[in-house]
């Protein structure tokens, strides 16, 4: 396939390179020329601004930081959307609030473009080695136009719904991590001061019906004391506020996620946003 590239970051670049070697064309545009320029000698090719990206491709791709982001790159001045042709398909594989996709999407309908919500799970070593999780919210007929490309970056490519829909299931995810984040990390609290050593506690559990790739992964970090960022807490706090407003327009409580969050955002204000966010570890350790 044809396809568009935008945001280069942590989840990005591996995305693209991933496209490149499944042998699609992919080009790319960034705020900075110079942060593609890895991706340029890999074999991508440039364009100066999102419309100009957006008419050569058949498929474009988001990986932005939030709601307005995406807006911008779609919808603004230099938007995709003004250099769309006929029969495009936007996916937005950033996180996002469940009414901000739908609003895009309805946007975009109405310069006939088809918008895909497609948030991710698996982190920097999924998108390295293409093993994302897809959720994808949107028009099953888009979803089978864009899945080739897909399948390069993804694993497990899931049709969730009309849109919003995949946006919904990536923030029961982000519920998910972050609450098994903080359970593994009083599972390493409640072992040290039983004068445990928590490696054998952890492998024991991975053995068991415990087992997660939150204890996993993140156990592992926890007991390295290494939280070089797979998932930058700064971004989890940005998700973890995403799910509660959503529970609020739902008119329900989600108090372990209240919980969680509270955490992230303190990480955050302690000024450890870029590390992973697991190191909510740190917090819940130093806690009577």
């Amino acid at each position: 396939m044809k396809v568009g590239y935008i945001g280069l970051g942590i989840m990005g670049r591996p995305c693209v390179l991933n496209l490149l070697k499944a042998g699609h064309q992919v080009a790319v545009w960034a705020r900075s020329r110079e942060r593609a320029e890895d991706l340029l000698r890999a074999g991508a090719s440039w364009a100066d601004s999102p419309a100009a990206l957006a008419g050569q491709v058949e498929l474009l791709i988001t990986n932005v930081s939030d709601t307005a982001d995406v807006e911008q790159v779609l919808l603004g001045e230099e938007g995709a959307v003004h250099g769309a042709g006929a029969g495009l398909v936007c996916a937005d594989m950033s996180t996002i609030a469940p009414n901000g996709a739908r609003r895009i999407a309805e946007k975009l309908a109405s310069f006939g473009v088809d918008f895909l919500d497609c948030p991710v799970s698996g982190g920097e070593v999924g998108a390295v080695n293409g093993m994302l999780t897809i959720m994808v919210g949107g028009k099953a007929e888009a979803l089978e136009r864009a899945r080739p490309a897909l399948q390069a970056m993804g694993q497990t490519i899931t049709h969730i719904g009309a849109s919003g829909a995949g946006q919904v299931a990536k923030a029961c995810n982000q519920i998910a991590v972050g609450v098994g984040v903080a359970a593994v990390a009083e599972i390493m609290k409640l072992a040290q001061a039983c004068n445990v050593d928590p490696a054998p506690v952890r492998a024991a559990l991975l053995g068991g019906f415990a087992q997660s790739k939150v204890l996993d992964i993140h156990g592992q970090r926890m007991i390295d004391d290494n939280y070089a960022p797979g998932f930058k807490a700064k971004l989890h706090a940005k998700d973890m506020r995403i799910v509660l407003e959503t529970a609020r327009e739902q008119g329900i409580r989600l108090p372990e996620a209240e919980r969680v969050s509270g955490l992230i955002d303190q990480l955050v204000a302690e000024g450890e946003g870029e590390l992973d966010s697991s190191a909510i570890a740190r917090l819940i350790w130093r806690q009577n």
